[in-house]
């Protein structure tokens, strides 16, 4: 693709991980599994379950994580590095929608269901990242159901949070719009 991302570095609410503690990521697995608020409340035994079945992956500049309208697989965790979150359409210069770095999560959507992805995510720099996925999810749920209705409860937390702050931005916008 020829489409150049815009290189303003902006701060977007939306995407914004109002969850990052601001303390530095660990190379441990477990230790970036707790600092994301989906596993922060499990105990040691359970954060080493999900150990098992999370995926760890080296992934080069410029290489994509996913692309905007794949099918949605799981959830991501930056352990070291950052990735852009970009729109893309044919024939018109790319969107840059979010810069995120080390500690952050995406994708976590994807867990819930299979909806198409509503924007590419591309590594800025060489990334070391952690993927969690919906069929490993569905796996646990039935294995260890208490443990999967834990993870699932505090998805919902996330997402409602995240909806919450969407809402008051756009009463924000309303407002604005209407005082014009």
């Amino acid at each position: 693709m020829d489409n150049k991302i815009e290189s303003v570095k902006m701060s977007n609410p939306i995407w914004e991980n109002i969850f990052k503690r601001r303390h530095a990521v660990s190379e441990s697995v477990l230790q970036n599994l707790k600092n994301v608020p989906i596993f922060a409340d499990l105990t040691e035994k359970e954060l080493l379950e999900v150990e098992k079945i999370v995926h760890r992956r080296k992934y080069k500049k410029g290489e994509p994580v996913f692309r905007m309208g794949d099918p949605g697989l799981g959830m991501y965790i930056i352990v070291e590095g950052s990735v852009d979150i970009v729109e893309e359409y044919e024939n018109e210069e790319s969107k840059l929608l979010a810069t995120l770095e080390d500690g952050a999560f995406f994708g976590d959507l994807a867990l819930l269901d299979e909806a198409p992805r509503s924007a590419s995510a591309i590594a800025k720099v060489d990334c070391d990242i952690i993927g969690f996925f919906r069929p490993d999810l569905m796996d646990l749920l039935y294995r260890k159901p208490q443990l999967g209705i834990k993870i699932l409860f505090a998805l919902a937390r996330v997402v409602g949070e995240r909806l919450r702050r969407t809402n008051e931005l756009l009463s924000e916008l309303q407002r604005k719009y209407e005082a014009q």
